[in-house]
C-alpha cells in the first residue's frame, strides 16, 4: 500500500473532492483544503509528501504558497494548477521551485501519472540525501539511520558551520561527546584542536585555574605559568562536559568568553582575546538549575541559541542491531575472533532490554559477551545476566496444562480500530491517517465491524 500524504488546495469544492476520491482510490493519503492558509495551519504538525494547489486561491494564492511549502525541510514536491494557461506562467512557477505544472480542465489519468512520478523522484532524493548524511556520520563515529538519528544529523549539519556556542543534551550514555566532535569536525574549526573535559571530574578550587589557566606565582605551587585549555583549544572547539556542575562563580567569566571573546587567567590583571567555540554538553534539565539558582539564566540563553538533543536509544530501536553489529566490528580488529554475528534469540532479548544506560550500555554488553563468547555467534548465554534475565519466556514455555484465550486477528484490528478513533475523537480522517489507510477502508471496516463479518 503507498502511504504517501497527498493535499490538495483548491477553492472549487466539486473538482476539490474529486480530486480527493481519485488520489485516495489510488492509495494516496489524502487531506483537502479550501485555502492555503488551512493547508499551512494543518501542516504545521503533519507534513505532507506532496502539494497539489490551484493558483488562483482566496487570500493566499498557490504562487505565493509555493515558497512557504518549499522553505520545509524536506520540502514537499509541489504540483500547480490552474485554468489560465500561459508559458509565462508556468515559467514563473518552475523558477520559484514548483515540480510541474498543468492546466484545467484535467486530464484525471495525465495527473496521477504525474503525481506517481513526482512521488517516486522525491522518495528517491530523500533516500540519496539521507545515505549522504548517514556516510558523513559514520565518519564521525555516529551510527544509526533511524528518523531520531536522521533528525540528529540534520541538525549536526545545520548548526556546525555557525560559531555560536552549542548545547547538547541527553541521557547518560548516549554519546553526547561524539556529537560534540560530529559538530567540530563538520564547522570551519575542524582542523584545529577539540578538546573535551568533564566538569564533574574536577575540584571546584582547581577549575577555574584548568580553564582559564594561571600567571606565575598566582597561587602557592604555581611556579609557572599555565595557558589552560581555552587557549590550548585556541581557534578549535572545547566540550565542557557536564556544564550543569561548574560553579556559578565560574559561569560568568565563560560567559565574557562567549560574549567578549577575551578571558583572564587568574592571578593575571590583564584581558587576553581567545577564539575558541565553547561545546557544552549535560544530562540534566538546566531550566530547573536555573529556577534552583545553580546555573546562571543568561548563560543558558546564550547556550540554548543553538541546542541538540540526543535521542535515547529507546528511541532508536531500528539503530540496535546497527550498533550492535559496529560494536563487534570494532572488537574484531582489536581482538580477532571467529564471531560472526548475534543469534536470533540473543538479538530479540537485546531487543526487549530496556537499555537505561543507553548506547554505553549496549556497547559493554556487546563487549562482555564477545569475550565470552565460545561459538560462531553470540548467543543468549553470552550476554550480561541483567540482560537474559529480562528476556520474556522462550516459546513453547506456556504452561500448556492452562486454557489459553487468544483474540482473533480481526477482534485485535477492531479493538485498535476503536483505540485510534478513541484518540482522534472520532475524527475518520486522523484516525485513517494514522492506521495508514483510506477513509473508504476505515469506513469499510467500520461497516464488517456493525454487521458482525
Amino acid at each position: 500500500m503507498n502511504l504517501s500524504q497527498v493535499s490538495v488546495v483548491e477553492d472549487d469544492p466539486g473538482l476539490r473532492e474529486l480530486l480527493q476520491e481519485e488520489l485516495e482510490s489510488c492509495g494516496y493519503q489524502v487531506n483537502a483544503f479550501e485555502s492555503a492558509e488551512l493547508a499551512l495551519q494543518h501542516h504545521i504538525e503533519d507534513k505532507p509528501d506532496l502539494v497539489i494547489s490551484d493558483i488562483r486561491l482566496p487570500g493566499i494564492s498557490g504562487m505565493q504558497l509555493l515558497p512557504k511549502l518549499k522553505a520545509w525541510d524536506p520540502a514537499p514536491a509541489v504540483l500547480l494548477i490552474t485554468a489560465f494557461a500561459s508559458v509565462n506562467e508556468a515559467v514563473s512557477a518552475l523558477k520559484q521551485g514548483a515540480d510541474d505544472f498543468i492546466t484545467k480542465p484535467l486530464d484525471l489519468e495525465h495527473l496521477l501519472l504525474n503525481v506517481k512520478r513526482l512521488l517516486e523522484h522525491r522518495a528517491l532524493y530523500l533516500e540519496v540525501n539521507q545515505y549522504r548524511q548517514q556516510q558523513k556520520a559514520e565518519t564521525y563515529g555516529l551510527v544509526g539511520k533511524s528518523r531520531s538519528m536522521r533528525q540528529l544529523y540534520h541538525q549536526i549539519e545545520h548548526i556546525a558551520p555557525a560559531d555560536g556556542g552549542v548545547l547538547i543534551l541527553g541521557e547518560s550514555g548516549t554519546g553526547k561527546e561524539l556529537v560534540a566532535k560530529a559538530v567540530h569536525q563538520a564547522s570551519p574549526r575542524h582542523d584545529k584542536p577539540f578538546l573535551a573535559i568533564n566538569c564533574a571530574g574536577i575540584p571546584a578550587e582547581l577549575m577555574e585555574s584548568e580553564f582559564f589557566g594561571h600567571a606565575a606565582g598566582a597561587f602557592t605551587g604555581a611556579k609557572l605559568a599555565r595557558a589552560g585549555l581555552l587557549k590550548e583549544a585556541q581557534g578549535g572547539s572545547l566540550l565542557l562536559d557536564e556544564i550543569g556542575e561548574m560553579p556559578v562563580s565560574l559561569q560568568a567569566k565563560l560567559l565574557r568568553v562567549l560574549q567578549e571573546g577575551t578571558m583572564r587567567p587568574v592571578g593575571s590583571d590583564k584581558e587576553e582575546r581567545v577564539d575558541v567555540r565553547i561545546l557544552a554538553a549535560t544530562h540534566q534539565d538546566l531550566e530547573q538549575r536555573v529556577a534552583d539558582g545553580a546555573f546562571r539564566a543568561d548563560l543558558f540563553y546564550r547556550l540554548e541559541t543553538f541546542t541538540i538533543k540526543v535521542p535515547p536509544l529507546r528511541e532508536r530501536g531500528e539503530d540496535l542491531e546497527l550498533l550492535a553489529e559496529h560494536f563487534l566490528q570494532q572488537l574484531r580488529l582489536s581482538q580477532p575472533k571467529q564471531v560472526r554475528g548475534i543469534a536470533p534469540e540473543a538479538l530479540d532479548c537485546l531487543y526487549q532490554y530496556p537499555f537505561a544506560g543507553n548506547v554505553r550500555e549496549l556497547q559493554n554488553a556487546i563487549e562482555r559477551a564477545y569475550t565470552f563468547c565460545q561459538d560462531n555467534d553470540i548467543g543468549l548465554a553470552d550476554l550480561p545476566e541483567r540482560i537474559r534475565e529480562s528476556a520474556p519466556a522462550v516459546p513453547g514455555s506456556i504452561d500448556e496444562s492452562r486454557p489459553q484465550s487468544w483474540p482473533s486477528l480481526q477482534q485485535m484490528q477492531q479493538q485498535y480500530v476503536a483505540q485510534v478513533l478513541e484518540h482522534t475523537g472520532g475524527n475518520k480522517q486522523k484516525a485513517a491517517q494514522i492506521l495508514g489507510i483510506t477513509r473508504r477502508t476505515l469506513y469499510r471496516w467500520l461497516e464488517d465491524d456493525e454487521s458482525g463479518k
